[in-house]
C-alpha cells in the first residue's frame, strides 16, 4: 500500500513510514501546495494512494460523494508529530491494512482506531 500525507501533516512522517517499509510521499513532493482537497483525493485515487490526514474535509467529501476511494487514515489529536504517534500509527496501519486496501476511512486517536468501509451510506 502507498501513502500520501496531506499538507496538514509534517513531511517528517515520510521517512518514518519509509523506514517501516511503506511507500510514502508528502503532497508537497508530488503536487501543488494550493491544490484543493478534492484534487488531492483525485490524484490519490488515480495513483493508488491512501491519504493520511488530520483534515475532516476528506471524510466529508467521501460521505457526500459516496465514493469508494481513496482510503483515508484520519489522525486526530493535538500532537501529530512522528515522535509522539509513530508507533501507534504504524500499529494501526498493520492492523487495518486490509480495510485500507479495500476502501475505508480509519480514524485514529490516542484511545482507539475506528474503521468505516467505503462507500459510506
Amino acid at each position: 500500500m502507498k501513502f500520501l500525507l496531506d499538507m496538514n501533516l509534517s513531511p517528517a512522517w515520510v521517512p518514518r513510514l519509509q523506514e517501516a517499509g511503506w511507500e510514502a510521499w508528502h503532497w508537497s513532493e508530488v503536487g501543488d501546495a494550493a491544490a484543493s482537497d478534492a484534487q488531492i483525493m483525485a490524484w490519490s485515487l488515480a495513483n493508488g494512494y491512501c491519504v493520511i490526514t488530520n483534515d475532516l474535509d476528506f471524510s466529508a467529501i467521501l460521505a457526500a460523494t459516496k465514493a469508494k476511494g481513496p482510503s483515508i487514515l484520519q489522525v486526530r489529536g493535538q500532537d501529530l508529530s512522528p515522535a509522539t504517534l509513530a508507533d501507534t500509527l504504524l500499529g494501526v496501519l498493520r492492523s487495518h491494512i486490509g480495510a485500507l486496501t479495500n476502501g475505508a476511512i480509519v480514524t485514529l486517536d490516542l484511545r482507539a482506531a475506528r474503521v468505516r468501509t467505503l462507500p459510506l451510506s
